[in-house]
Formats: structure tokens, sequence, C-alpha cells
């Protein structure tokens, strides 16, 4: 799959990723899009999943007509998330156009 990491997601998780191209915002010059314009732009450019921490992603976009499958992570600080990047993988493994899911990843 083609995934796309927001900024706010921590860049080592491109690594637990494997199987898949990892691309993150920055590489592309799109970290200073908004969420509406990020997402319609990562789907144009053909990205399957976008990883992001904004959890209010959810709130503020209308996802019932993307096509992206948009994964959000409960903690993006990067000394937790590490040992629970296996929950992440198991997401992007089941994730489908247009499916939104929440990460629970505990702050401690």
């Amino acid at each position: 799959m083609l995934i796309l990491l927001d900024h706010s997601t921590p860049a080592p998780l491109r690594y637990a990723l494997k199987g898949h191209v990892v691309v993150e915002t920055i590489e592309r010059g799109w970290e200073r899009l908004v969420n509406g314009a990020l997402l319609e732009t990562a789907e144009t450019a053909g990205f399957e999943v976008f990883i992001t921490a904004d959890k209010n992603i959810r709130y503020q976009q209308n996802l019932t007509r993307r096509k992206i499958a948009i994964i959000t992570l409960g903690n993006a600080q990067w000394p937790v998330l590490r040992r629970y990047v296996d929950r992440v993988v198991a997401a992007v493994d089941v994730a489908v156009p247009g499916s939104y899911a929440e990460v629970e990843i505990p702050f401690q």
C-alpha cells in the first residue's frame, strides 16, 4: 500500500510498515496543507492510507466520500508508540478505501 504519514506522526514508524511504500508529508512539500486539502491531494496522488495523530479529523472532515483510509494514533509520542507499532501495523493491514480507525495507544 501507498501510505502517507502526517507531520504529526513520528517518522520512525515508517520502518515498522514493511512491505508498504511510506511517504511523509514533508517529503512531498504537503506539510502546510490543511486536512481537507491534504486528504484531497493525497487521494489524487494515489495514496491508500493516511496516518495522523489528529483525532479531530473525523469531526472536521466529511469522511463518507473519501477513497483514502484514515488511521489516527491515540498517542504519537515515539517512546511510547514504538512499543505498540504492532497495533498500527494491524490497522494498516485491515484498512480498506474510505475506512477510519483509531489505534489506542496508552499515554504511559
